[in-house]
């Protein structure tokens, strides 16, 4: 299964490099029949790079993210900003959809929550736990890589929620 990782973000802005740094570590485990693509924010362009995957997986970092991340499956969104620049990945399915006149490859987002992101900032200590915590879910994600798998993943978070609405939120779950 061809698997497209998008990594966004600016290491020098703190917390803000958790994406990169994540795919980072993607390239160094080698992960089989993987492209990666890291960049500062996404582009239009971006859609092009989804042709011929099976699965894609957008890793980014987020200020009001549930702690310590949150994985959630995406779906193409239409409608374009003001700027082509810094788009989100629902708009980045949108526009593969819309150009190539096809359904997009199956999407994820796991977005780890950051806590500085000014320019000049190192990665804080939250953002460097949250980053391992994130690591370790990217690797059980890795041995099992196919949709229902991933999908299973949201569906048992959800369930564990609704059984449980008082326990604090849990590492899956959507992006806030």
């Amino acid at each position: 299964m061809r698997l497209v990782v998008f990594g966004w973000g600016n290491v020098s802005r703190g917390d803000d490099g958790l994406g990169p740094l994540l795919l980072a570590r993607i390239a160094e485990a080698n992960w089989a029949d993987a492209s990666l693509i890291e960049d500062f924010q996404l582009q239009l362009e971006h859609a092009l790079d989804l042709q011929g995957a099976d699965l894609a997986l957008f890793l980014d970092a987020g200020k009001d993210t549930p702690t310590p991340f949150a994985f959630t499956e995406i779906h193409a969104r239409h409608g374009m900003t003001h700027t082509s620049h810094a788009l989100a990945p629902e708009a980045v399915l949108g526009v593969y959809e819309k150009t190539l006149g096809r359904s997009p490859p199956t999407s994820f987002l796991l977005c780890v929550r950051g806590e500085s992101f000014e320019l000049g900032d190192g990665l804080s200590a939250e953002g460097a736990a949250r980053l391992e915590s994130a690591w370790a879910f990217l690797e059980a994600l890795d041995r099992r890589r196919d949709v229902q798998s991933w999908r299973a993943r949201i569906s048992a978070d959800r369930r564990e929620k609704n059984k449980n609405p008082g326990v604090p939120q849990s590492p899956v779950g959507g992006k806030s």
